[in-house]
């Protein structure tokens, strides 16, 4: 992989992050297309994954600042409450990934047959929440643990993240903009430990073939393009225009499992 397709494959990572449309799926279509090489693949995916994780952590910064203060001060309050949620939520992709790594990486090798169907998957979740009417209800414990269990099944390439923690929370009744906004922030810590953890792997094996210009283009142009998509989305979920995406994942999924 060089610098111009490390550049390409983050900018459609950075817009396809916060898009219900399967960064992952579209990160794999991508690089079959461009023909990668495998054995850097999944260490692209998590790098980038982790450069749009910095561009949630810069629009929802006063968010996250207000939960942070609330948090120190080492109180049973809102903000205590609502990280707790947060890492509850976090729990089933955390063990997922500690117990299926190998079984995860195996996904991950451009087997468009394979994204396709799993976007037709993402597809039908999005067209399912478009006829749930928000009913305003909080996100309970209960109800994180449920969007963490979507967010779980979400690690498949061609099952949108962003579309099954979201779809998932409307469905269970929960108010647009709130869910959305859990929805991002559920995604911080296990992203961040996903690189620290890929980051000691390869430094204890010496880096191997980790080709490191590509890693920082990719993830430079992973950031800036997550930006202005992560604006983009809060607007698009607000407004209940994510049936559009449905079309759009059937589309993209048809022609995936075409072209496998």
């Amino acid at each position: 992989m060089n610098w111009i397709e490390a550049v390409i494959l983050g900018i459609v990572q950075g817009l396809t992050e916060f898009l219900p449309i399967s960064s992952s799926g579209h990160l794999e279509i991508g690089k079959a297309l461009l023909g990668t090489d495998p054995e850097m693949s999944l260490t692209f995916t998590v790098m980038v994954h982790g450069a749009t994780v910095l561009s949630t952590i810069v629009v929802f910064r006063n968010d996250l600042y207000r939960l942070l203060l609330g948090f120190f001060r080492f109180e049973w309050n809102e903000s205590t409450r609502y990280i707790s949620r947060l890492v509850l939520s976090m729990v089933p992709v955390v063990i997922l990934g500690l117990l299926a790594e190998e079984e995860i990486e195996r996904f991950f090798t451009g087997n468009l047959v394979f994204v396709g169907s799993m976007l037709m998957v993402t597809a039908m979740l999005l067209l399912f929440s478009h006829y749930f009417r928000s009913r305003e209800k909080p996100i309970t414990f209960a109800r994180a643990l449920v969007i963490g269990i979507a967010q779980a099944l979400a690690v498949l390439p061609g099952i949108s993240r962003s579309g099954a923690t979201i779809s998932t929370g409307l469905m269970l009744g929960g108010q647009r903009k709130q869910v959305t906004r859990f929805s991002f922030l559920m995604v911080l810590l296990p992203i961040i430990g996903a690189n620290v953890k890929d980051m000691m792997d390869h430094s204890a094996a010496g880096f191997g073939n980790v080709q490191v210009v590509p890693l920082a283009a990719g993830s430079l142009a992973a950031f800036l393009a997550g930006l202005l998509a992560c604006t983009w989305m809060i607007r698009i979920v607000n407004r209940g225009r994510l049936v559009y995406f449905a079309y759009y994942c059937i589309a993209v999924g048809l022609a995936a499992i075409l072209l496998g």
